[in-house]
């Protein structure tokens, strides 16, 4: 008999340790994630503090990819909650979560956003082609056959119609969703009108994906950390140089900035929103099923996130520049968002 108390008391206390990573509830929900996203997120943090009178949610803008990088990092208090995402979540990403016990993610697609290249009110007016875009961006471009650095100074240099600028382009870091899709919405598309290169897409993705995506660092393309105002407020100072940001960064600042026109479309709500954009793309809630048990108000805070004050046509996400679900995606973003009701 006492043989079978000790064992039962040391089980006990084994599932005790093993449970301890989700049973340490805290107050607050964590999210990290995408900088497009973060001032909607923000504003839905605080709408949802309001309402609920819960504490209002921790929003960090680490890029998506950073965002991921926490959110995979383990079961438990010290790891985010949600990571709000301007790309999907990578094989690469889910091996590392699976990895590290995190196991049950809810995808849940919020809305839409466009990925733009900009520049102020007082910049000179371009219509680009991805093929532009690329031989201005790449770190190296086919010349007579063979890849070199790029040689383009000026704008002019990739083509005598574009202005007689410097390439001067602020933008996202490597851990940014926006420069992700950048490299794979835009870049991709410029690169693979050379004949060597699109062949390349087929045979060997991975030299594919590094001569077209991989950006140059000699000064014409600028990282401006995930501090959206910043290269904002640059534009606004030198209208000689752009930006590459989300296209809520124009909707919200018409006044101050003007969308160039990539493959002769310009970014707006319906071409983003049928795609016809190049840079048209989702936007995603990526939350950790897990822990429902660690934050009580998690799941109330999913269902606030998905609803008509917020991803309906005139709710926040839309007040924010972004670009609200069509009807029948919608249905499917609520039906993804119903195993949260009530937790």
């Amino acid at each position: 008999m006492r043989r079978t108390l000790a064992l039962t008391a040391i089980a006990a206390s084994i599932a005790l340790v093993s449970a301890a990573p989700v049973a340490q509830a805290r107050d607050q929900i964590r999210i990290v994630g995408s900088s497009t996203i973060f001032p909607l997120t923000t504003k839905v943090a605080e709408h949802f503090a309001k309402s609920t009178n819960a504490p209002a949610p921790v929003v960090e803008s680490t890029g998506s990819g950073g965002g991921f990088k926490l959110f995979c990092g383990g079961i438990g208090e010290q790891f985010p909650d949600i990571v709000d995402a301007s790309r999907p979540i990578t094989g690469s990403e889910t091996a590392i979560c699976a990895a590290n016990s995190v196991h049950d993610i809810s995808e849940i697609k919020i809305g839409y956003d466009g990925i733009v290249l900009l520049g102020s009110r007082n910049a000179p007016t371009m219509e680009l082609s991805a093929r532009q875009l690329y031989l201005a961006m790449a770190r190296t471009i086919p010349v007579k056959g063979a890849s070199v650095p790029n040689p383009n100074v000026k704008w002019s240099d990739v083509d005598p119609t574009l202005p007689d600028l410097k390439i001067r382009v602020y933008g996202p870091p490597p851990t940014s969703g926006t420069r992700d899709l950048m490299g794979q919405l835009l870049l991709d598309k410029g690169c693979a009108t050379f004949s060597d290169i699109a062949n390349l897409e087929s045979s060997d993705p991975d030299s594919f994906r590094l001569l077209c995506r991989t950006i140059r660092e000699d000064g014409a393309y600028i990282e401006a950390g995930e501090n959206d105002r910043l290269v904002i407020n640059k534009l606004e100072k030198d209208p000689t140089s752009y930006g590459v940001m989300g296209f809520n960064n124009l909707e919200r600042n018409r006044d101050k900035l003007q969308g160039i026109t990539i493959n002769g479309v310009e970014p707006d709500y319906e071409t983003i929103l049928d795609g016809s954009y190049p840079g048209s793309r989702a936007l995603y809630l990526y939350v950790k099923d897990a822990h429902q048990q660690l934050v009580q108000s998690l799941g109330d805070f999913v269902t606030t996130y998905v609803s008509d004050a917020v991803i309906g046509e005139d709710g926040l996400l839309a007040e924010n520049g972004l670009v609200p679900l069509p009807v029948d995606e919608r249905q499917d973003t609520l039906t993804q968002a119903a195993k949260f009701a009530g937790n």
